[in-house]
């Protein structure tokens, strides 16, 4: 197989497997911090092969200067028999064309996104500054509102938004745990994950690694914020605020203790703290190590097979 065919290969089996791999055995949930870089990496390794693909179709048409043709001619001879594509203009312009595209379609979705959501956070916030008010003991902002409601907005002038709600029904021990939750997913630039999880799965809709990624890494770095509250807060305690502000809904662009996951994440709580083992982690940390390497590896060995060849000599 050449190496264009493996790299595609490679890209067309970790986009269709990569979800139940990720998935296996709820490894993610038990350190979600390393599932969270999984999925990320995952998703750009699949991107970076594609891309890595086309420009190999690009070796065997690449023009040598020609100051250097003597010392590269036998270069690219070997470079041309190792990659095994024919240098017909054709194959290059058109990984030339798939590699740009690939790369100017995902810039394109990746700036969108992060764009839209900075504009539609701003809207949020000036209108936060005419209907709530500050409570700076609790540091964060209050709102009307009947229903118990707790979430942040992240970016320039972060802040956590409380509605009245929450205040009358949570304990203060409760409180406290739901502000730690908060201000994890501030300090943690949760949005930023996010934000890129959900460029990928716009950008390439039916790839499903990168489908699947736009609701798993929300749903982990709720389950990293309740840990990292956890290390503070007892995780009953914790448990029972989520239960309270569970069925708010906050904006869009707004990451809130409750929502969809809550209760889910009420039984991951409530049951024994199980996390993920050293040797795990270490697993999880070589996995991705590969995922983000593999396919540079794939794409540079036939250039490295080849500089290793008498005919590719170069002097030291």
């Amino acid at each position: 197989m050449t190496a264009v065919g493996t790299l595609l290969t490679y890209a067309t089996l970790l986009g269709i497997l990569g979800p139940r791999l990720l998935r296996f055995r709820g490894w993610a949930d038990r350190a979600p911090r390393l599932g969270v870089l999984a999925w990320q990496t995952a998703g750009a390794s699949v991107i970076a092969a594609v891309v890595l693909a086309g420009l190999m179709l690009v070796v065997p048409i690449v023009r040598t200067p020609h100051g250097l043709a003597d010392l590269l001619a036998a270069c690219r001879l070997m470079l041309r028999v190792h990659y095994e594509v024919p240098p017909q203009p054709i194959a290059g312009y058109t990984g030339l064309f798939v590699a740009g595209g690939v790369m100017l379609w995902t810039a394109g979705h990746v700036l969108t996104a992060f764009i839209a959501t900075t504009i539609q956070r701003r809207r949020h916030i000036q209108t936060l500054t005419l209907v709530a008010r500050r409570r700076r003991d609790l540091g964060a902002l209050v709102v009307d509102y009947d229903q118990p409601l707790a979430y942040c907005l992240p970016g320039r002038r972060r802040c956590v938004v409380l509605s009245t709600g929450a205040l009358e029904r949570l304990p203060e021990d409760q409180l406290s745990a739901v502000l730690a939750h908060e201000r994890a997913h501030l300090a943690g630039r949760h949005d930023l994950a996010i934000n890129l999880a959900v460029a990928f799965g716009r950008a390439f809709p039916a790839v499903p690694l990168l489908r699947a990624a736009r609701a798993e890494v929300p749903r982990l770095l709720e389950l990293l914020a309740d840990d990292v509250a956890a290390r503070k807060h007892d995780r009953v305690t914790l448990a029972a605020a989520l239960v309270t502000v569970a069925g708010g809904r906050t904006p869009a662009t707004a990451m809130g203790a409750g929502g969809g996951t809550a209760l889910l994440r009420v039984r991951r709580l409530l049951a024994p703290h199980d996390p993920l083992s050293r040797t795990g982690r270490l697993t999880g940390g070589v996995g991705i190590a590969l995922l983000a390497t593999l396919p540079l590896a794939l794409a540079a060995n036939p250039a490295i097979t080849a500089l290793l060849e008498r005919h590719c000599h170069f002097p030291m």
